[in-house]
């Protein structure tokens, strides 16, 4: 007898013994059970949580100090993919790029949410995970606004002028943040036994919230209190480095891209005027409300400058055409209909 043919014999009974012990001819997809029905996971900060839509899911308004603000109409719930009817968003307002790694660090009552995506994934099968991270790492975008809006209330020339100076370097420093937060959560799958073929990972950026351009009786208190090349600053050169950096993250971790840098134009904050419906973000946005509660007080502007549930609903219908694509990048950009679709970046 050959020692081909010997070779031959002893592997059928292997066979056999290997079809006795499963329950299946077939390897097991990897995972939960083959059964298990499939999501899609939402993680990041405010951008993906919700923040600015309202309709808060309870426990996540302030309650015991959690101020995370996910929306029923944050843009996950607009998002739609074939074979996917369960929708997980774990994002939280103010997270950084650590919360959503691996971390033991606690924010807004929250720990990693890379660690909530780990439960989640043994029991149903995550196909998509969706990111929006980053603004909260060193470049403190909120904070940048905020500076912006000081300027504006003292009369001074310096908000863009000072911040340009380090920006790049801020963002710079982010970027290598990012990607270890994206690097965790395909560990974290990989340890509930999922491969990287199995699921998709996606980064998006951020839409500008303002631009130049506004009525000027809304440059003040009552809608955009921004100086004009405040304004320009943030549309044309902040939002841009800062979708640059997180491009160069998504590429590093082998994860898709998608570019919402101008996802909002001619939608921004007070651009609309009178007619504030036609508008995909917040205004500045005050609780008075909350001003009557200690607790509540210091967070009576959260909402300010975030999208509205028209914009999530509009980032929620691009990143569902992005994802019925095989694309590795694409950006948000308004077609003839006004409505946003995903435009798949040339090579």
């Amino acid at each position: 007898m050959s020692r081909r043919f010997a070779s031959v014999v002893l592997v059928f009974p292997l066979l056999a013994l290997l079809l006795l012990v499963s329950d299946s001819p077939y390897p097991a997809l990897p995972g939960p059970k083959r059964d298990a029905p499939r999501a899609i996971v939402a993680l990041g900060d405010s951008t993906m949580a919700g923040e600015g839509a309202g309709s808060y899911e309870p426990g996540t308004d302030g309650e015991n100090g959690n101020w995370c603000h996910r929306s029923t109409k944050a843009s996950v719930h607009y998002t739609r993919v074939a074979g996917v009817d369960k929708v997980f968003n774990l994002a939280c307002s103010g997270a950084n790029s650590e919360q959503v790694g691996i971390t033991d660090q606690v924010r807004n009552t929250e720990g990693s949410q890379a660690r909530q995506l780990a439960a989640i994934a043994r029991e149903y099968r995550v196909s998509v995970v969706v990111v929006a991270v980053g603004a909260n790492d060193d470049p403190r975008f909120a904070d940048v606004l905020g500076a912006c809006l000081r300027a504006w209330i003292e009369r001074r020339a310096d908000c863009a002028k000072a911040m340009a100076d380090e920006w790049k370097a801020r963002v710079e420093r982010m970027t290598p943040k990012v990607e270890r937060a994206l690097r965790d959560v395909r560990r974290v799958l990989q340890d509930e036994g999922y491969t990287p073929r199995s699921y998709t990972l996606v980064l998006q950026s951020y839409a500008a919230p303002v631009a130049p351009g506004l009525p000027f009786d809304l440059q003040n208190l009552a809608g955009c209190p921004l100086r004009t090349g405040d304004l320009e600053w943030v549309r044309d050169r902040a939002v841009e480095q800062l979708s640059e950096g997180l491009r160069t993250a998504a590429k590093a971790a082998e994860a898709r891209f998608l570019d919402l840098a101008k996802a909002g134009e001619k939608r921004e904050a007070c651009m609309g005027g009178e007619k504030a419906d036609r508008e995909w973000f917040t205004r500045l946005t005050v609780d008075f409300d909350g001003l009557r509660d200690e607790a509540r007080a210091r967070h009576a502007l959260q909402e300010s400058f975030h999208p509205n549930d028209r914009g999530y609903e509009q980032f929620g219908r691009c990143m569902s055409e992005f994802l019925a694509t095989t694309a590795r990048e694409a950006s948000c950009v308004a077609g003839s209909d006004g409505n946003l679709d995903a435009v798949v970046a040339k090579d």
